[in-house]
């Protein structure tokens, strides 16, 4: 892993929560970007090397949805950065981890992404992202 890509943060209203983390930060997201497959609207903010990302549920079956039904607003993964999602994904479960899909989908912020079940995580949602080149 090279380094934190970002914090996601599952929110209720995303216009509202970027007022909020705008004042925050002193500074606006640098990107919004609706992702249909999963369900989300997203806004990301540029803090040194790393990135917040805010996301709302458009969908009420989406997981940010049921994540929020069940624990409310707040943390919800956080992102690391690899070289070769293919190569990472297959020494992860070879360690034992548990994938959340068997192959990268496409993500937010031009990402491809794998979740790792936070049960084999220490309780963690953890994402691995690569850039799409």
């Amino acid at each position: 892993m090279l380094k934190i890509e970002h914090i996601g943060i599952a929110v209720k209203n995303i216009g509202q929560s970027n007022e909020l983390f705008t004042k925050l930060f002193n500074k606006t997201p640098y990107k919004l970007e609706k992702v249909e497959s999963e369900g989300v609207s997203t806004s990301f903010f540029m803090l040194g090397e790393s990135k917040i990302e805010l996301l709302e549920a458009t969908n009420p079956e989406s997981a940010i949805a049921k994540f929020i039904d069940k624990k409310g607003e707040g943390i919800h993964h956080i992102a690391f950065e690899v070289q070769d999602i293919y190569a990472e994904m297959e020494r992860l479960k070879n360690e034992g981890f548990t994938l959340l899909n068997e192959q990268p989908k496409k993500g937010a912020d031009n990402k491809l992404i794998c979740f790792l079940h936070p049960k084999s995580s220490n309780g963690v949602l953890v994402e691995l992202c690569q850039e799409i080149k």
